[in-house]
């Protein structure tokens, strides 16, 4: 089996600061490389803030001149980068995730399933890429997809073997979320990693909380509550090992 190391960030946003959120994903996944990541996933709307109210003036194509830095770093540091956005397309306004690869054009992903008030800005997607790393198939989720059990399902069907998700999850729905994503771990046979916001955004509080679990839904590292970090998962054997990096955004 291969071996790679996987992280999620648990990283915040500044609102409507594309550049300044940029440059700050840099940062983390320069961090996250000298780590010996090769993967690394971002929570929900992680380049723009969780702003619905600005989603249509602050959506971004994967191609956007402004996120060359993450293009470029990918390729530098061989890794890749699960970064999210608001993006338009023909059928409207998406909640969408970018994926940068060393090798190869962007790939994107939108949002299949909205939470409640949501659809009064945005449209479900359905553009659902699989990634491969290192022989893995990583399928990916945007928050309100993971509380549907049929969206795991079906990235099991198809072979995944990681289930990589950015969300924005409060305190209220941190435990009932948690606790979904390890279901899903252990009946799917999947690693799954959850990246959420490590700071308020849009208005709402974060739980933080962000977590990797193994295949067997077993608890492999998690961040204590809000604040940046770090969440790395490595395999040595059959066992997968967790490392938590703390950060500070400055």
């Amino acid at each position: 089996m291969p071996n790679p190391r996987l992280a999620a960030a648990q990283s915040s946003s500044i609102r409507g600061d594309i550049e300044g959120n940029v440059a700050h994903h840099v940062k983390l996944v320069e961090t996250a490389a000298k780590h010996g990541v090769s993967f690394i996933v971002f929570p929900e709307l992680s380049l723009t803030g969780y702003e619905p109210d600005l989603g249509r003036e602050l959506a971004l194509k994967a191609t956007d001149p402004r996120l060359n830095p993450l293009r470029e770093v990918a390729k530098e540091k061989g890794i890749i980068i699960v970064a999210g956005a608001p993006m338009l397309s023909n059928a409207g306004l998406h909640i969408a995730a970018f994926i940068y690869r060393p090798s190869g054009d962007p790939l994107v992903y939108t949002k299949h399933h909205l939470h409640k008030g949501e659809e009064s800005f945005f449209a479900p997607g359905r553009i659902h890429p699989m990634v491969e790393l290192e022989g893995e198939q990583v399928s990916l989720a945007i928050c309100a997809d993971t509380t549907h059990p049929s969206h795991a399902a079906e990235a099991a069907r198809v072979g995944a073997g990681v289930y990589a998700a950015g969300v924005l999850i409060t305190p209220s729905g941190i435990e009932a979320d948690s606790a979904q994503l390890r279901g899903y771990a252990l009946k799917h046979h999947m690693m799954v990693l959850m990246a959420n916001h490590a700071s308020p955004t849009g208005g709402w509080a974060t739980a933080g909380r962000s977590a990797i679990w193994d295949e067997q839904g077993r608890e492999v590292v998690v961040a204590p509550g809000s604040g940046e970090a770090l969440l790395i998962a490595s395999r040595e054997g059959y066992v997968l090992r967790g490392e938590r990096i703390r950060l500070d955004r400055g």
